[in-house]
């Protein structure tokens, strides 16, 4: 019974996994469907404003546009079981900067953000990355672990 869970609910994480991949990418045309003149726009998580990008459609648009590879990256990141998963840091962090830059519209050039003013930030939400993929590591360990020992009940190797 104990591994049966186990398995349903590496089924369940993966699942979600898959449909965050799947769905992430039509984010970027989520800017089509507002109207290219409007300053504000009115959403249920409150009001969003164009600010230096003028109108709320440009401003999605850069939003998503650095917020989407973002969001992979984290996945593949979290998802990760190799040694050169830490590499991926690097591009995670541009991509942070920048969409930091893009909601904090009083900036004047959009990916020219001062490195000291968003370390603090990027040390939390990388620590918070550590912390998810560690949790991860134990399903993405277990379902490597079922499949060599499922090869090896199938073709048993005779020591001698």
């Amino acid at each position: 019974m104990k591994g049966k869970g186990n398995r349903k609910t590496s089924l369940w994480i993966g699942s979600i996994i898959i449909l965050l991949i799947i769905t992430t990418p039509y984010l970027l045309y989520i800017h089509q469907n507002i109207p290219r003149k409007i300053e504000n726009i009115e959403t249920f998580l409150g009001v969003i404003k164009g600010g230096y990008y003028k109108s709320v459609q440009t401003y999605i648009y850069m939003f998503f546009a650095k917020f989407v590879p973002l969001l992979l990256l984290i996945i593949w990141f979290v998802t990760n079981k190799h040694w050169w998963v830490h590499a991926l840091i690097i591009p995670m962090s541009v991509y942070l900067f920048q969409l930091i830059s893009v909601i904090n519209d009083s900036e004047n050039y959009v990916d020219e953000v001062d490195f000291i003013y968003t370390v603090p930030i990027t040390a939390i939400i990388f620590v918070i990355l550590y912390f998810i993929r560690s949790k991860l590591a134990i399903y993405i360990g277990a379902v490597d672990l079922k499949r060599e020992m499922d090869e090896n009940m199938k073709s048993p190797k005779k020591i001698g």
